[in-house]
């Protein structure tokens, strides 16, 4: 899985947002952050907590810039009926994109081959479509959307801050590197 500053490959999907369905395509995310966030399934358990955690941080990214592009192989008219019919799923306002053909699921390398499913897989892209963090966890291990913003806040740091980068549990306010000769051995 190299997937780690390449370019996001072309797509189309429908979705479903803010109680209309939207078409959306790799030309809405030019010139912002984005966040793709593959679950497995809708209607299921550890999925709603993962995205009600998100949808309770929704604000937070948006104030960053960042746009949030929840994904699955179920269509949009299922992520339709889950959202009308689940208090935790009710609260979201970002975009559940419908990938049941799985084309963005295989082109973001997340598919479960012979499931049909995606993994949990949650990438960082900036706003010229570069991969620049991805996570990957096992189906029982939920993510946390604190720190998925912590990883977003450095990925814009650094960014913004060529020539410096930051180190470990890093967060916004606190010192950063600057790699050079002097450094090595040193930390």
């Amino acid at each position: 899985m190299a997937l780690i500053n390449t370019q996001i490959k072309p797509f189309s999907a429908a979705a479903f947002k803010d109680g209309e369905f939207i078409d959306v395509s790799d030309k809405d995310l030019e010139g912002k952050w984005s966040i793709f966030f593959f679950y497995p399934a809708d209607f299921t358990f550890v999925c709603p907590t993962e995205l009600g955690d998100i949808a309770d941080n929704y604000a937070e990214f948006q104030e960053r810039g960042a746009e949030i592009y929840s994904v699955s192989t179920d269509t949009h008219f299922t992520h339709k009926a889950w959202h009308d019919s689940s208090d935790t799923i009710g609260k979201i306002k970002y975009t559940m994109i419908g990938d049941p053909t799985g084309e963005i699921t295989r082109n973001f390398d997340v598919m479960r081959e012979g499931q049909g499913l995606a993994d949990r897989g949650t990438f960082i892209v900036d706003p010229d479509g570069v991969i620049q963090a991805m996570e990957i966890t096992a189906e029982g291990i939920g993510r946390n959307a604190q720190d998925l913003l912590r990883k977003l806040k450095a990925a814009q740091y650094v960014a913004a801050h060529p020539g410096e980068v930051c180190p470990a549990a890093w967060e916004e306010g606190e010192e950063t590197l600057a790699p050079s000769l002097d450094l090595v051995g040193k930390i």
